[in-house]
């Protein structure tokens, strides 16, 4: 993946020289050709194509930015109603996350959302302990969490 955003990044350098331009626009086009050039040879190169692992990036933050807004709502609403009604618990969730990375990123990704916490990973990296304002049904957070965050990870890492 460097090396494909490193080549193009040459190739929209060269392409400003050969134009003798360097504005904005000549290095927009020269971007594009080179992305064009990448699509084209990249059946010559074992690893997948740089932009889907940046599209998949750009997902995972749009996701988050989504799940922040949404749980910020809601933790909003709770507090501003007159009586208070959640119910606070603590429930195991086992992750299909291989690598130490992965877990930590989603752990973080859970610490970052309004009304839930990461409290605990176990040693082996697998069954993370949650902290969540107002569980309902343990189940169905465990499985809002791996519909999408732990999806969008595995997009982005594999």
């Amino acid at each position: 993946m460097v090396f494909q955003i490193l080549l193009n990044l040459m190739i929209a350098l060269l392409w400003m020289l050969l134009n003798n331009d360097w504005s904005g626009s000549r290095f927009t086009m020269g971007i594009l050709l080179g992305i064009a050039i990448l699509l084209v040879l990249r059946k010559f190169r074992p690893e997948p194509f740089y932009l889907k692992r940046i599209w998949a990036i750009l997902k995972l933050l749009l996701l988050f930015m989504r799940e922040l807004i949404v749980s910020s709502f809601a933790v909003i609403h709770h507090i501003l109603r007159p009586k208070l009604t959640i119910r606070p618990g603590i429930f195991a969730y086992e992750t299909a996350l291989k690598s130490n990375w992965e877990v930590t990123i989603l752990s973080c990704l859970i610490c970052l959302t309004p009304g839930t916490l990461t409290l605990e990973v176990s040693g082996e990296g697998q069954m993370l302990y949650i902290h969540a304002m107002d569980i309902q049904d343990a189940t169905l957070l465990s499985e809002q969490i791996r519909g999408t965050f732990e999806k969008a990870i595995m997009e982005v890492t594999q």
